[in-house]
């Protein structure tokens, strides 16, 4: 209840000052945008790069896997399964990544405590 209570004092404070709010908010937008977080699936048979921002930006896999897609159904299904668990890896690595970042910038102007407003996607707090 306290630390909930000085969370309101410290976004109360900020309001006063929109100017270093904005800034803050931009220098996360920029991180996230520049972030990239790459996980693998399979021993690195699949291997999905993804952005602060939630963006797959990239799907790689590996020469065995693909030239196994070709001849038979079930690698091409386990294709399929590796690159959903390599970007569930990379989506949660990212979100895991930008809550850091968002809590270490709040900690920065004085607010503390916010973990539950950030939750598990940080990035819906930047619209």
């Amino acid at each position: 209840m306290l630390q909930k209570l000085k969370a309101a004092q410290a976004i109360a404070s900020l309001m006063k000052n929109k100017e270093e709010l904005a800034n803050a908010a931009s220098r996360v937008k920029h991180a996230l945008e520049r972030m990239k977080v790459e996980r693998d699936a399979g021993a690195g048979a699949c291997r999905v790069t993804v952005s602060g921002t939630m963006r797959v930006l990239k799907v790689e896999l590996s020469d065995p896997l693909v030239a196994g897609m070709n001849t038979d159904a079930k690698a091409r299904e386990l294709a399929g399964d590796l690159i959903a668990q390599a970007t569930n890896n990379a989506i949660h690595a990212a979100q895991q990544e930008a809550k850091e970042l968002i809590t270490k910038e709040l900690e920065g102007l004085g607010i503390e405590g916010l973990d539950d407003l950030v939750g598990s996607d940080p990035t819906s707090l930047m619209g």
